[in-house]
């Protein structure tokens, strides 16, 4: 026998569904069943006022309030589920089933226990308390994000996930759990991970895991349809890497002292500047974009990739030879604060394809006296596309 609803409960549901252009009846559970969405978003609720949701064919949002329990809540949403930015602790009476997307990000959770097992869009619990994923849905159309949490592990992760899988900013130490199948990009940057063991084979976006502890790159996927970034670890090596990045490799501010390992070919930028290198060797032949290589210490451009696309940077190094140099780059050519010599000019000269303040920097910054013999050698069948391009020769022509 189901229970008749009070005058304050239905006087509640009634302006409610009158917002939301929605209606709603008792069903003969006694459960409120709602034709359309319901929205009580950003209200202070503390609870449902004691009714109990069946089905809302609709979306059910009870975001920004102040809800410390979910009992009541519909049992079924064709919609998505919004119950952020509460006081949650459990998602224990949650709807077992979710057609659009599951938001429980910025509540007090320490685990999914009560999460729908299946989500249609995509499910999202940054910013709790979880140590565990343990309840989490196992197959997610959409994104998953667990960021900002207190995880160690992906153990009870989803292993199918169409969209994004975020779970930067945690504790992991390990990503054993993750799913072996990511449609989306793979984020599991600012942990403390040491290895990549557990990483999913294939990855239909980005890879990121900068900012974590990797000595090695042993177990990242091969493949990356977007940009691969392992920036602010502490690599030696390349070993281990993706062989097909489809956007930029960042491996800047580690400890490399060689390159091997590296893509043959990235479509986008290649970043290996601030590690220990002294030569470019393992270094990808075509580069799509720029190329950063300062701030190491290369004595040699031995093993640089041969065209460029963009920008092509070496400054600060130890360079006193551009012999090995891109004889291709679309862009411009920095090699300033080296201990250049002046029979390397005639090569600044052959492979930078720029023109004003750049080129007038690259040239200005080369500190060694050069001999009128030899500066006449170089501007000998030099042609200048610009005024400023002849300014710069000029500067230089001041160094003499």
């Amino acid at each position: 026998m189901k229970k008749p609803l009070t005058k304050k409960q239905t006087d509640f549901l009634d302006r409610i569904t009158k917002e939301c252009k929605s209606k709603w009846k008792l069903n003969e559970n006694g459960l409120v069943d709602v034709n359309g969405n319901f929205d009580i978003s950003r209200r202070r609720f503390k609870s449902f006022s004691g009714i109990k949701f069946g089905k809302v064919t609709g979306s059910f949002d009870c975001e920004g309030n102040k809800l410390t329990s979910l009992v009541g809540a519909p049992q079924e949403v064709k919609g998505y589920f919004d119950c952020q930015k509460n006081k949650l602790t459990s998602l224990e009476g949650a709807p077992t089933e979710v057609g659009g997307g599951f938001n429980c990000r910025s509540n007090q959770l320490t685990s999914l226990v009560g999460a729908p097992k299946e989500v249609g869009g995509s499910f999202d619990c940054e910013g709790n308390k979880l140590t565990s994923l343990v309840g989490a849905p196992q197959e997610v159309k959409g994104y998953f994000d667990c960021q900002k949490n207190k995880l160690t592990s992906l153990e009870g992760a989803p292993q199918e996930v169409n969209g994004d899988f975020y779970c930067s900013e945690n504790k992991l130490t390990s990503l054993e759990g993750a799913p072996k199948e990511v449609g989306g990009g793979f984020n599991c940057r600012s942990n403390q991970l040491t290895s990549l063991v557990g990483a999913p084979k294939e990855v239909g976006g980005s890879f990121d895991c900068e900012g974590n502890k990797l000595t090695s790159l042993v177990g990242a996927p091969q493949e990356v349809k977007g940009y691969f970034d392992c920036q602010k670890n502490k690599l030696t090596s390349l070993i281990g890497a993706p062989q097909k990045v489809g956007g930029s490799f960042g491996c800047s501010h580690n400890k490399l002292t060689s390159l091997q390992g590296a893509p043959k070919k990235v479509e986008g930028s290649f970043k290996c500047n601030s590690n220990k290198l002294t030569r470019l060797i393992g270094a990808p032949q075509e580069v799509g974009e720029d190329f950063y290589c300062d701030h190491n210490q290369l004595t040699s451009l031995e093993g640089a990739p041969q065209k460029v696309g963009g920008y092509f940077d070496c400054n600060r190094n130890k360079l006193t030879s551009l012999e090995g140099a891109p004889q291709e780059v679309g862009g411009s050519f920095y090699c300033y604060e080296n201990p250049i010599t002046a029979n390397t000019l005639e090569l600044i000269l052959k492979v930078m394809q720029t023109k004003g303040l750049e080129y007038k920097l690259a040239l200005s910054s080369v500190k060694s006296k050069i001999q009128v013999k030899e500066w006449e050698l170089l501007s000998k069948d030099v042609k200048f596309v610009s005024e400023d391009e002849e300014l710069g020769v000029r500067i230089l022509g001041r160094i003499l």
